[in-house]
């Protein structure tokens, strides 16, 4: 491995982000050429079905990458799909070198890649990168476990409520924070909500800052085991996308518009599994979890969450109130841990990212 082998990867895994709110269901990957140590092409994964961050880096280089180094943050794909296999163009391209980050989880490549380039004589250094791997985690998610990432988002006082007994909330957390939201889910396939939630507050739970407005919406998730949603919410009639899920046994005898299903799982909305494999057969790599207290409850004590950003405003408002989540535990040990990976001041707040502690 080269001195500038890390470098370069490091530089691809951040211009990856750039397809992070339009290539799902695809991975994110950015890809960088060069020639005796100057670089002469760039390109990401823009949108699935379109060119892959290689095909995109050799167009960027005016076509001609014969006798180059290639840095690519994802191991190159080795099947034609809905585009043509990465590995062979660039075989056919005459690179002489392709420096990974990481594998591709997709058991269809899985080191598949790495041999067709070996095989054709390509030298490949394999750097198996913790960040890399970070950088299609959702998508590592669905394509080996067939569920998304899950991501869990509260935002609260520092003493953990919500809300007042009475339902106000509004606002706990500042404008920083609140807009801060607005990344999360332009990242995310999919955002999770209760139908008291719905009922309470009538959220549109979509995107609305204009700096992500090249992004999909995403699907929105009502868990309403009683069909109890207002046909007038937001959700229902502002065209986005909308999934109400209900018990098995509920009748709907309503009529939708086109971007309104229902889904009636065995076992209903408490069945967060046969959800989420749904959402994992729909293509969703990473999910938001924006809900109350007994959705949130129902996520950690099923340990069905990968990451938990949570919002702390500085501030107290007692013990008449509503806590960020809704479970009983008998005893100590049997808490649900976590550990903080990262911290941030926005604003006047404080956001935390945290995981499970034995994740």
């Amino acid at each position: 491995m080269k001195s500038s082998d890390r470098l370069f990867i490091q530089a691809t895994i951040q211009l990856a982000e750039g397809g992070r709110f339009t290539c799902a269901p695809n991975p994110t990957v950015g890809c960088i050429i060069t020639r005796n140590g100057q670089v002469i092409g760039r390109g990401y994964h823009q949108f699935a079905g379109q060119g892959h961050a290689e095909v995109n880096a050799i167009a960027n280089a005016g076509g001609d990458v014969a006798g180059a180094t290639v840095y690519v943050s994802l191991e190159p794909c080795s099947f034609f799909g809905q585009t043509p296999a990465c590995a062979q163009t660039l075989i056919d391209a005459g690179v002489a070198r392709v420096v990974i980050g990481t594998l591709d989880p997709n058991p269809r490549v899985a080191g598949k890649g790495i041999a067709m380039l070996e095989a054709a004589n390509i030298k490949v250094a394999l750097l198996d990168l913790a960040e890399a791997r970070a950088c299609i985690a959702g998508f590592a998610q669905r394509i080996t476990n067939n569920r998304p990432l899950v991501r869990l988002k509260t935002a609260s006082s520092i003493d953990g409520a919500i809300a007042l007994a009475n339902g106000e909330s509004q606002w706990i957390t500042g404008p920083s924070a609140r807009a801060d939201v607005q990344y999360w889910r332009a990242r995310s396939d999919a955002v999770i909500t209760g139908v008291g939630t719905v009922i309470a507050d009538n959220p549109a739970l979509n995107v609305r800052d204009e700096k992500y407005a090249h992004c999909c919406q995403p699907l929105r998730v009502v868990l309403d085991s009683a069909a109890r949603t207002p046909l007038s919410s937001k959700l229902m009639c502002d065209g986005h996308p909308t999934l109400l899920v209900h018990n098995d046994t509920v009748e709907v005898s309503v009529e939708d518009s086109e971007s309104v299903g229902r889904l009636f799982p065995k076992g209903g909305p408490n069945n967060l599994l046969a959800l989420l494999d749904e959402l994992g057969n729909r293509g969703c790599n990473e999910v938001l979890v924006e809900a109350g207290p007994g959705v949130v409850g129902s996520f950690l004590q099923a340990n069905l969450w990968d990451e938990w950003i949570c919002y702390l405003a500085p501030k107290a408002l007692g013990h008449n109130v509503r806590q960020l989540a809704d479970f009983n535990i008998e005893k100590l040990a049997d808490s649900i841990d976590a550990k903080v990976v990262d911290q941030a001041r926005i604003g006047d707040d404080v956001r935390l990212t945290l995981r499970p502690l034995n994740k």
